[in-house]
């Protein structure tokens, strides 16, 4: 595990440093091990005062789980799959829960696994080049790994818009939607470092660093989010794009009708579910979900055209919106009859 994620205590701080390059820094199931029983180490560690995770290579603080060892692993043992989520929920809740300060320094990619090891943490720090993404819909899944907590309590309907588009967020667009906290220019990075090393409250550190934020291109679309994405079903909510008769519009509602139809609607649940709840409800409820996805056939169909024979045409399993019954929908929440998830 030493050479996929590494750790470090570097004065006051404990550097966690995903170590996986080649494949985006995806996380892997010993990863996720290795980071919690760290994370739990360094809470008792008095001269541990803040936690640092960031990632190796220029291309990405990390893309997500090991989407393809997920496809391998399911089709061939679904429980070895369903191993890999509940350690990586485990992680999560650990990292939200975590009572000493938790600084994602976020560059490149940023997506699915990528984003619970960073956006439930108390400080998002994103250079210049972020792109951020929730894009489950696309390969049969759902946005998990604590999605049903953050993206409701994003401002206005932006974390639904997120959930069902998969829309790539830069750095502007994440600031002003709230999964960065902070945006610090990549050459500064180092000094940074070296002002938490020394012991330094995050909040004050961050405080020194000039942010520098574009024009955020959601604001532009802000209302018409808003106003569209508040609708009381997918289906209400592609009429309403289509009534809306703009350019944006058009492409936003073409965008969501590639998705997994199954996806679109058990996310929409989703997400109206975890305005109420719990963070640790949400990730029970996730795991429930995931539990079926991983028994269905979209999350196969969708894996397959986007990564294994790459042809981008999935053939979704019901293929439209009105062939996904509320019965399948409410069969993703229902209590599971052993193998709930433990959080601990």
């Amino acid at each position: 595990m030493t050479d996929e994620v590494l750790f470090h205590r570097r004065g006051a701080i404990g550097l966690i440093t995903l170590n996986r390059p080649k494949s985006l820094n995806a996380l892997t199931r010993g990863m996720c091990v290795a980071m919690k029983a760290m994370l739990d180490e360094w809470v008792a560690d008095e001269r541990v005062k803040t936690v640092v995770i960031c990632g190796t290579g220029e291309r990405a603080f990390c893309a997500g789980g090991d989407i393809r060892s997920l496809y391998e692993a399911g089709k061939s043992d679904v429980s070895s799959a369903l191993d890999f989520y509940r350690d990586e929920y485990r992680l999560n809740a650990t990292i939200k829960h975590y009572t000493k300060p938790y600084l994602a320094l976020l560059h490149g990619i940023v997506m699915g696994g990528g984003v619970g090891v960073s956006v439930h943490g108390s400080h998002r720090v994103a250079n210049q080049d972020v792109v951020f993404a929730m894009p489950e819909t696309g390969i049969g899944l759902f946005p998990d790994v604590g999605g049903s907590y953050f993206l409701p309590r994003l401002p206005g309907e932006l974390g639904m818009y997120i959930a069902l588009t998969g829309e790539r967020l830069k750095t502007a667009d994440a600031a002003y939607a709230g999964v960065a906290t902070h945006v610090v220019p990549s050459q500064q990075t180092e000094a940074l470092l070296a002002a938490l090393e020394d012991g330094a409250n995050p909040n004050l550190v961050l405080q020194s660093f000039a942010e520098v934020r574009g024009e955020p291109p959601l604001a532009s679309v802000r209302e018409a989010i808003d106003r569209i994405f508040s609708e009381e079903s997918v289906d209400g909510i592609l009429a309403a794009l289509d009534a809306d008769e703009s350019e944006w519009a058009g492409g936003i509602a073409t965008i969501i009708r590639k998705k997994s139809p199954t996806s679109l609607k058990v996310t929409f649940r989703q997400l109206r579910e975890g305005r109420r709840l719990s963070f640790d409800e949400c990730m029970r409820m996730e795991f429930r979900m995931v539990s079926r996805a991983m028994r269905g056939h979209d999350f196969y169909e969708g894996v397959r055209a986007a990564i294994v024979d790459k042809d981008g045409a999935p053939r979704w399993l019901p293929a439209d919106l009105a062939g996904v019954s509320d019965a399948a929908v409410a069969e993703y929440f229902a209590p599971l009859a052993d193998n709930q998830l433990i959080l601990s």
